[in-house]
């Protein structure tokens, strides 16, 4: 064997494994990676069973319900808005000390097949005027809010609004 060949060889043996790691990494990430989807989003397009991801929005008023039982264990259900659409959620577990009615909130977890998403972890938002980066684009992609226009409406009138723009002080912070 002659040095010309055997760096060649050492070369495609390098290649191949740098392919190979690059190949894994890969794969490791798209198990790993997380999605965030407004309840129009799902009613859109429904995602992959199994597949998880986070759901944004406001808890829809009215739709708290904190002594329903799944799989025989205390659970939490509730509703999650962006104003067009709600996704019904299942939450097992011990709630966010700002979780309420009218707040935004970003549940992470899957689909269930029966339509009812179940959430494995519940972040709320932290003050009066934060507001999730993904949920501001949601409600500037369901025509909700026009930022040119002001700021966003109340979170408490999420839920129902029907295209209108209710006039507000503040502009909420977007980000963390």
């Amino acid at each position: 064997m002659t040095r010309k060949r055997r760096r060649l060889y050492i070369l495609m043996l390098c290649a191949i494994g740098l392919g190979s790691a690059t190949a894994l990494t890969l794969t490791a990430f798209q198990d790993n990676l997380v999605f965030f989807r407004s309840p129009s989003d799902i009613v859109a397009e429904t995602p992959p069973e199994g597949r998880a991801f986070r759901l944004g929005g406001l808890v829809e008023a009215g739709s708290v319900v904190r002594d329903a039982t799944y799989d025989g264990r205390p659970a939490i259900t509730f509703r999650v808005t962006d104003g067009a659409h709600a996704i019904p959620v299942v939450f097992n577990g011990v709630l966010p000390d700002l979780f309420r009615e009218g707040q935004g909130v970003v549940t992470q977890g899957v689909m269930g097949t029966d339509g009812t998403f179940r959430a494995r972890e519940v972040l709320a938002r932290h003050d009066e005027t934060y507001m999730p980066p993904e949920v501001a684009d949601a409600l500037k992609r369901a025509g909700h809010w026009q930022p040119e226009a002001g700021a966003p409406p109340p979170p408490n009138q999420w839920n129902t609004l029907r295209g209108t723009q209710p006039a507000a002080a503040n502009t909420p912070r977007t980000g963390s």
